[in-house]
């Protein structure tokens, strides 16, 4: 669990992180001297931005069992097998385990930090009573809103009906009635409307305050989500295309390099995970665990750089979807291959001659040998060995996770267009060629809906299960029954965890209906 309502050390380190000098002198202070309570002086207007680096700091100390769970399902990708998380692979197959400790972990502390977000707004608030710059304070809480409106967007959709929270009190669980997943969606989308017009209108790396921080196009870029799940396509071509007006973001030009270290704080990414080694090969480090995620055996161009898991690897579906359409960068950027399942390709007898590019060794030098538990390995998720840091031999040390890309934007917008919305932003063919140009691909005319879906599926696979998501919203349950596994509407969400459904009374009333 993470301790609530209280800087810790690790977000003095995000301070350090987010430029914020002036939090230094903290350092050598104990713990409970920087815990807010009662005694807090609200009139030292000059740490008013402390909540605020409190909740960026929970934000990105995101537990490693999130992604994964929010992201296993869809036939994008499958979950390393032969492993001492049977239940994981067991959700990927769409049979749920009530009792899975993972379940139980990212609703636990994603409501954790929901009550986390509503004392940090509170805080700064009480703070805003004595700032000359009251705006200033608005801004802070628009930040979290958005946070806030992250934690609510994926537990919606992970399990459908929860709790929309309304303060820092966790008792408010005993009482509080479930709201349906439309419910929460247009909460969301009203959230942001609250938040955008409060927020700097800057690219995140414009940031001068907080560089890689939230701004007006990540909170436009929720509500279009938002609205995406609600089928509401005039509000999404009207969010995505505020933020292609923008003209802030770019797709990058480098596709293998923006999940990597020369991507951080690329122009295409609108939110991002950041995390540092400081420069340095040793010492302190804030750093997502991306072991989950990498090879179990390899051979890496740096010797004694660490491998990973191995439980999370690119589908077979996904991998034959990508070589039928003669892709090439995308394909190499997010799939590592082993012998091993180069061989399973070859298999089938329309794969068994594949592009000499196809090897066990990435392009950077390091070589994916054959491992039991599966057959490929992320390649978004992958950090090559010689972007270690000197010293640093953790798998993916240093990397940044991104959450939402401007590639996402554009085909948002093409999406809700294909579905009759209207915009002066962009067209929908304008939109999809500027991706398929990244990817090497030849532009197409007048395209359809079908396949702006098929260019998500290519684009953004392995990224926060959007593939599943998208199959979920459209109905295409044919798409996620694939490799002996059958999709049917009673999947869509797991169930509540047992341990909260002891706990939350309108949990079990759901549960007993």
């Amino acid at each position: 669990m993470k301790r609530y309502f209280s800087i810790t050390k690790l977000t003095l380190f995000m301070a350090a992180l987010l430029l914020f000098p002036a939090c230094h002198d903290l350092l050598d202070e104990p713990a409970e001297n920087r815990t807010f309570t009662g005694e807090t002086d609200y009139t030292i207007t000059d740490n008013m931005g402390l909540p605020l680096l409190g909740m960026y700091a929970d934000f990105y100390n995101s537990e490693w069992e999130v992604f994964p769970l929010i992201s296993v399902r869809g036939d994008d990708v499958n979950a390393g097998g032969l492993g001492d998380q049977q239940d994981f692979a067991e959700t990927d197959k769409y049979n749920y385990n009530k009792d899975y400790w993972m379940s139980n972990s990212v609703w636990q502390n994603y409501y954790g930090d929901l009550f986390n977000a509503h004392s940090a707004m509170e805080q700064i608030a009480k703070y805003q009573e004595f700032a000359a710059n009251k705006g200033l304070a608005d801004q802070y809480i628009a930040e979290v809103k958005v946070m806030r409106a992250w934690y609510l967007y994926y537990l919606t959709l992970t399990w459908g009906d929860i709790i929309i929270t309304n303060g820092p009190d966790p008792s408010q669980l005993l009482v509080a009635k479930l709201s349906t997943q439309e419910e929460v969606m247009k909460h969301i989308s009203a959230q942001m409307d609250e938040a955008i017009p409060l927020l700097p209108a800057v690219h995140p790396a414009e940031r001068a305050d907080i560089r890689g921080g939230i701004t007006k196009f990540t909170a436009l870029a929720m509500k279009a989500r938002a609205n995406l799940t609600l089928k509401n396509y005039a509000a999404v071509a009207e969010a995505t295309g505020q933020i292609i007006s923008s003209g802030k973001f770019v797709l990058a030009t480098d596709f293998y390099n923006l999940f990597k270290i020369p991507g951080k704080l690329n122009k295409e990414n609108l939110l991002e995970l950041q995390y540092s080694d400081f420069g340095k090969g040793s010492g302190d480090a804030i750093n997502y665990l991306n072991d989950f995620f990498g090879p179990q055996g390899w051979t890496p161009k740096v010797t004694g750089a660490g491998g990973g898991w191995g439980f999370y690897e690119p589908s077979l579906k996904y991998i034959k979807f990508m070589l039928d359409r003669n892709e090439t960068i995308r394909l190499e950027t997010s799939v590592l291959f082993t012998n091993r399942g180069i061989a399973e390709i070859k298999k089938d007898a329309k794969y068994a001659t594949l592009p000499a590019w196809i090897s066990n060794t990435t392009r950077s030098g390091d070589r994916i040998n054959d491992y039991a538990r599966a057959l490929f390995a992320s390649g978004k998720h992958y950090l090559p060995s010689d972007q270690l840091i000197l010293g640093r031999t953790g798998y993916g040390s240093n990397k940044n996770f991104i959450c939402i890309r401007y590639a996402e934007i554009l085909l948002m917008h093409a999406e809700a267009l294909t579905n009759g919305a209207n915009s002066s932003a962009m067209t929908a063919d304008a939109a999809v060629n500027l991706v398929r140009s990244r990817a090497g691909l030849p532009p197409i005319n007048g395209v359809t809906n079908a396949q702006v879906m098929d260019e998500k599926f290519a684009e953004l696979a392995m990224e926060w299960g959007i593939r599943f998501y998208d199959m979920v919203r459209l109905g295409n349950y044919a798409a996620l029954s694939y490799d002996g596994r059958t999709f049917t509407p009673d999947k869509i969400f797991l169930p509540y965890p047992q341990n909260q459904v002891d706990q939350i009374p309108a949990l079990k009333e759901a549960v007993n209906k």
